[in-house]
């Protein structure tokens, strides 16, 4: 257990690190953007006292180092600082927005996770079958096309044509939980169609990987069936590969819904990351991007503790 803890903790003090790089690079990039951050938001026609009375507002006037630093220590403390567009406190709108996000990226996953895997184990059970011919064939057609490209089939045959499901994803607080369901399952499953190829293949590929080993010769030997032997010997062996790539799949549900937020006209962070840099409200991208690699990290960190977890050995690799 002690190593455990420590792993987690030389683990969490390498993702602060990270996040800290991340920060920096964030700042740097738009820092590094072409153009006149005031010129923009106040236009061509604003005299250069305005200009500069804006500039001093904003902290534009300081060295970039220092921006920084005060930048990140009101990070630190919570405060990401206001919207250039509306005034509003940045927490406040991110915090409202990445709620909704992680609502569509838990009911994906709801989805998405025991199907793959489901598929996974049924592919290594019939290997080789028209089955699994036909499920690779689906899976790897569906994440071979642009998310957009998914997202509007599925509205062409499931909105327009069916009308079955809502074309625009509009929640809001004041709707009831199926209702929020509902109108958030195109998006759901355009990102379930985009993921759940990795996860079933990685879950085949562990499991026929495993049914190589000694122990499953061994169950063969003693007659058990095809289906106790991958379900209840192969699986369980087989969980630290398929933890790894679901919680890498969950967090890219996580940080890689902006083009789907977009076509669904989804009021999550990814819709609010886009509509900031149409108005180069740079505050808010700067938060958007942070809570998007800090979530990265932090999942990507839960990955490897699971890992572990479900393979001790993995803690003294050779």
């Amino acid at each position: 257990m002690t190593e455990i803890l420590t792993m987690v903790a030389q683990r969490l003090a390498l993702g602060l690190l990270t996040l800290f790089v991340v920060s920096l690079i964030i700042f740097l990039g738009i820092e590094l953007l072409p153009g006149d951050l005031t010129e923009a938001v106040l236009g061509q026609s604003a005299t250069p006292e305005t200009v500069a009375a804006f500039r001093r507002e904003l902290g534009l006037d300081l060295p970039p180092h220092t921006r920084y630093f005060e930048w990140l220590g009101g990070i630190l403390q919570g405060d990401f600082g206001k919207s250039l567009a509306n005034q509003r406190e940045i927490s406040e709108l991110i915090g409202v927005r990445f709620a909704n996000t992680l609502f569509l990226a838990a009911i994906a996953a709801i989805i998405s996770v025991p199907l793959a895997v489901t598929l996974g184990v049924l592919a290594a059970l019939h290997r080789n079958s028209f089955f699994d011919r036909s499920v690779n064939v689906v899976t790897l057609s569906s994440i071979s096309f642009p998310e957009f490209f998914v997202a509007y089939i599925l509205i062409l045959f499931l909105a327009v044509n069916v009308n079955i499901f809502p074309s625009i994803s509009n929640v809001s607080p004041d709707l009831g939980f199926w209702e929020r369901v509902y109108r958030v399952m195109l998006p759901a499953l355009t990102l379930t169609l985009v993921v759940v190829a990795h996860m079933m293949r990685m879950t085949r590929a562990s499991i026929i990987n495993l049914l190589a080993s000694p122990y499953i010769e061994m169950a063969n030997l003693k007659g058990l069936s095809r289906s106790r032997i991958i379900v209840h010997h192969a699986l369980p062996n087989a969980l630290a590969p398929i933890i790894n790539v679901i919680v890498i799949n969950l967090a890219y549900l996580v940080v890689g819904v902006v083009i789907v937020e977009v076509v669904f006209v989804y009021p999550g962070l990814g819709q609010l990351f886009v509509d900031s840099v149409i108005k180069r409200d740079v505050p808010v991208v700067q938060g958007s991007c942070l809570i998007f690699a800090a979530t990265y990290i932090l999942l990507n960190l839960t990955a490897d503790v699971l890992s572990i977890l479900s393979n001790p050995r993995l803690l003294h690799p050779k």
